[in-house]
């Protein structure tokens, strides 16, 4: 069975909790060690301990170098326990420096993957700090073996133009897992609530205080005929007054965590609308990714919004569905929706549920192909080779 030890940013991000479940779903065992942004450990991800490298905050680049470069120090005695992997993953540039420490203590060649979702804005300056830390990317991933990002645009626009990193790229998208085999024909979805009122989802991390403003303005010119419901994790810290704001909005609603993928078919069918813009890095990683709401909200029959001039506004685009706004304004939502009725919203919906449903979910088989080819970097026998010698 491969072994990968998986280096993360986050422990309590639940896309990292998706990941190792893609890798044990394909058949690897997987020890998990990372940073949290909670005061206190976290005792248990997918059944894991994960080992803790200490406390990070979110929006604090100089603590979280700082909280590495501690790390460095100690992770070769905090791995002492830890039998030696087949594979090391590492989410994120910080996670990338601390890989090979990580390599170091096990005294082996150990292949080293580097998985990157996002294209941080500091990585991007023309100014100093922006060209040393892509210089540190490039020394950092000069002898990695793969890289797994999800999203076309995150390749076409940085890695390949700044020649970041030499290794094969994965493309993994932000795609939703279904434990059981993906069948032919359209996802179960059960039927949105009846419209008006509209209402739009948004959900996931929410850090982008210019979607809250303009989500905010639109609901209160729709006067009642469109609810915006919030949930997920807010990043407190580029909102002044997340909770305040939203309770002193009439059409707005933050209903808290949730689940993924427990409670994913329950938030999404009680809306009609997903919200799938972001301007927390506009101009660059928001205009790049297919975020994870795309793919959920899609499974389960919710109309994404979006904006054509983005990768998310493109893929929308090709697959024929969806909302696309031509710009990011109160008044072009309003265009597109405030007219809304029953059957335009159905003829919307029905294209969503339409397309073929591997376009936004993963099952058992693509975990299977995920761990096979991350076992080809390694010495480790694939399943065919290990039930021969067997």
């Amino acid at each position: 069975m491969l072994h990968v030890l998986y280096l993360v940013h986050d422990v309590s991000d639940p896309a990292v909790r998706r990941r190792i479940t893609m890798l044990r779903a394909g058949g690897a065992q997987v020890t998990l060690a990372g940073f949290r942004r909670t005061t206190n450990p976290i005792a248990d991800v997918e059944g894991l301990r994960p080992i803790d490298l200490g406390a990070t905050r979110d929006g604090r680049f100089g603590q979280r170098l700082a909280a590495v470069a501690k790390a460095a120090l100690s992770i070769g005695s905090k791995l002492g326990g830890v039998p030696r992997p087949d594979l090391i993953i590492a989410r994120n540039l910080e996670m990338l420096a601390l890989a090979r420490r990580a390599r170091s203590a096990f005294s082996a060649s150990v292949p080293i993957v580097y998985e990157c979702l996002d294209i941080h804005r500091l990585v991007l300056r023309n100014d100093v700090l922006g060209k040393a830390l892509r210089a540190t990317e490039r020394f950092l991933a000069r002898d990695v073996k793969l890289l797994v990002t999800s999203s076309p645009a995150f390749i076409a626009n940085y890695f390949e133009p700044f020649g970041q990193v030499a290794a094969p790229i994965e493309l993994v998208e932000n795609k939703y897992f279904e434990a059981a085999a993906i069948l032919p024909g359209a996802p179960e979805a059960e039927g949105s609530p009846v419209g008006p009122p509209w209402r739009i989802g948004w959900f996931g991390a929410l850090r982008c205080r210019r979607s809250l403003e303009l989500l905010a303005d639109f609901s209160r010119r729709m006067d009642g005929r469109c609810e915006i419901v919030l949930r997920g994790r807010p990043a407190l810290s580029e909102f002044p007054d997340f909770h305040g704001f939203v309770e002193a909005e009439p059409w707005l609603s933050f209903r808290g965590p949730y689940r993924n993928p427990e409670d994913m078919a329950a938030i999404y069918n009680d809306v009609h609308f997903s919200w799938a813009i972001d301007f927390f890095e506009a101009g660059q990683n928001s205009e790049w990714l297919l975020p994870n709401r795309l793919y959920e909200g899609c499974r389960f029959g919710a109309v994404p919004i979006s904006m054509g001039n983005t990768e998310t506004g493109r893929f929308l685009k090709q697959q024929d569905i969806g909302v696309l706004l031509p710009d990011a304004s109160p008044e072009a939502l309003e265009a597109a929706l405030g007219k809304m009725e029953e059957h335009r919203f159905a003829r919307l919906k029905g294209r969503v549920l339409a397309r073929n449903p591997r376009t936004w979910s993963y099952d058992r088989s693509d975990c299977r192909a995920l761990v096979e080819r991350l076992r080809s970097l390694t010495a480790v026998p694939g399943s065919f080779a290990a039930e021969a010698l067997a």
